[in-house]
């Protein structure tokens, strides 16, 4: 088999599934005693500003050009805003290795949209990963009927964040945004900020206290590993792969979330989930692996 791939984002994708997949169960430990909004905006506002410190480090010039503003802007709503609360929402709701599995629908949702609406083609091996990513989503949800019954509103949120996710990463493709991923992360992070800032501001606790160190160092830890080391190899893997194929690359972040939750949290982890990571490990060697052509 030759790689379809460059090498570095075949070091970028196992980082990204460990600290994206590890990061789901700790929402609603995060969330105890702050609300959604407060943590969020905490954690993108330091993250963001953690990034540009980085980049400013390294000698990465800070500025973007104006003709990119927009693009950024636009996909940043999409991606981190609508992403950042309704995933968070979700995993509050439903179990949060459910939710990564509706919030990682993404990919589905990114070739669907591609396809449809950009008039993209798909080759059939693409397709085949599709099919397996869409059959390893039905497997995860299979048994999480009830708990959607009981929470329905946590089922929308999950999909909503998939969905937001890939209409935010495929406009930041197509508007082809030639920016370092240390800076572009770092001021999509702080965009990021002001409205759910004002969000924090009007649907938060409203109430001034110091939070537990326990609640501390998880924030700490989600604003610096997932949120800095994951949203940064994210956008270093879509400049490097066609959006679909970045999107089922990111299939196997929710398996390492199943794992996760079922260590921290109880939740289920049997023949069925066992089965849905080997059709998404399957998804993304066809999306990711060609056959060497002799």
């Amino acid at each position: 088999m030759t790689q379809r791939i460059p090498p570095r984002a075949l070091v970028l994708l196992p980082i990204l599934w460990l600290v994206w997949g590890t990061n789901w169960p700790l929402f609603p430990l995060a969330t105890r005693e702050v609300s959604v909004w407060t943590f969020r905006a905490v954690s993108v506002l330091f993250a963001g500003a953690a990034l540009l410190l980085a980049a400013r480090v390294m000698g990465q010039p800070l500025a973007i050009p104006r003709r990119h503003w927009r693009t950024i802007t636009v996909a940043t709503f999409f991606y981190l805003v609508v992403w950042n609360i309704a995933s968070t929402y979700s995993a509050l709701m439903i179990p949060s290795g459910q939710s990564a599995v509706l919030g990682f629908t993404m990919p589905l949702w990114s070739a669907l949209i591609a396809w449809a609406v950009l008039g993209e083609r798909l080759s059939r091996r693409l397709v085949l990963a599709i099919v397996l990513g869409a059959l390893a989503v039905t497997l995860l949800m299979w048994k999480s009927f009830a708990a959607y019954a009981q929470a329905p509103l946590g089922l929308v949120l999950g999909l909503t964040a998939g969905i937001g996710w890939a209409v935010g990463t495929l406009i930041l493709q197509r508007g082809r945004v030639q920016v370092p991923a240390t800076v572009l992360t770092g001021w999509q992070l702080l965009i990021t900020a002001v409205p759910i800032g004002i969000g924090a501001l009007v649907f938060g606790d409203h109430q001034w206290f110091m939070p537990s160190w326990t609640s501390i160092g998880l924030i700490a830890y989600i604003t610096l590993v997932p949120m800095c080391i994951g949203n940064l190899c994210w956008f270093s893997i879509v400049g490097l792969l066609p959006a679909h194929v970045a999107g089922l690359s990111s299939i196997l972040v929710p398996v390492v979330a199943m794992v996760s939750g079922a260590l921290m949290h109880g939740e289920p982890l049997g023949p069925v989930q066992w089965l849905a990571m080997l059709c998404s490990a399957a998804a993304m060697w066809l999306a990711l692996f060609r056959p060497s052509q002799a």
